[in-house]
């Protein structure tokens, strides 16, 4: 029995669709800049006190995810975003670099005997917020590029998701200086963010994003999509088709 071929892709999002989509990621893009502002300045106030170099290195973090989301809204605030989207995955990808090195730089400071934080409270509150708080923007973000299709988008929600990393390294970190005053625990973890960072950063740069732009709505393109990749049309590699979509 011959059954009629499906097409199991989705189609691209019409006209209307599109400029909901633009305009929700303007408003998370908007969200992310006003909570990383607030996160630096208590951050870095907090890790000058305290003498935390990883306080202060979170909140150099939140500078650099400003910077990056700041990128994503310039791009959607003109009249043509695509056009802008090259030189937005550059300023994301920059900005995974200068996350990388400094995070390096203070990480291998820190193993060879930097000095010993003491107890912050507040950034204790503070790692526990972003943790909370970061994983539904990027979520929120990188679905709306990705069904938008715009690869700045979605590199963008990458770089928020870092900061959930991140604030989960400074969480286990301050929390372990705390309570048993192992003060290694935190730059060795800081080291695999680090490598992380250059990971996305290098995709941005080569503008990888996976599943970032719509999949076609033609039966041809659709085999030719699968013959590439996987069932969802993605490239060989991607795991646009993972439960969680990342």
């Amino acid at each position: 029995m011959n059954l009629p071929l499906i097409n199991l892709t989705p189609a691209a999002p019409s006209a209307a669709r599109r400029q909901v989509l633009a305009r929700r990621v303007r408003l998370l893009v908007a969200a992310t800049i006003t909570y990383n502002v607030i996160e630096a300045i208590v951050a870095i106030t907090a890790g000058t006190i305290a003498s935390s170099t990883a306080l202060i290195g979170f909140g150099l973090d939140s500078v650099i995810e400003v910077a990056s989301a700041a990128a994503v809204a310039w791009q959607f605030a003109g009249p043509d975003p695509e056009a802008r989207e090259k030189v937005a995955l550059r300023v994301i990808a920059v900005s995974f670099f200068a996350l990388a090195a400094y995070v390096t730089v203070e990480s291998v400071r820190a193993l060879i005997g930097g000095a010993e934080a003491e107890h912050s409270s507040i950034g204790l509150v503070l790692a526990a917020l972003s943790l909370a708080i970061m994983p539904v923007l990027s979520y929120a973000q990188r679905r709306a590029g990705r069904e938008l299709g715009s690869r700045s988008a979605v590199a963008d929600s990458k770089q928020t998701l870092l900061c959930t990393y991140l604030s989960a390294v400074l969480l286990v970190g301050l929390g372990v200086n705390s309570l048993f005053g192992w003060s290694w625990a935190d730059p060795i973890a800081a080291l695999v963010i680090a490598a992380v960072a250059v990971k996305e950063g290098r995709e941005a740069w080569r503008g990888d994003a996976c599943c970032a732009v719509p999949l076609a709505n033609t039966r041809a393109d659709a085999v030719a999509g699968a013959a590439e990749g996987d069932a969802c049309a993605c490239r060989p590699g991607c795991s646009c088709c993972s439960a969680d979509g990342t």
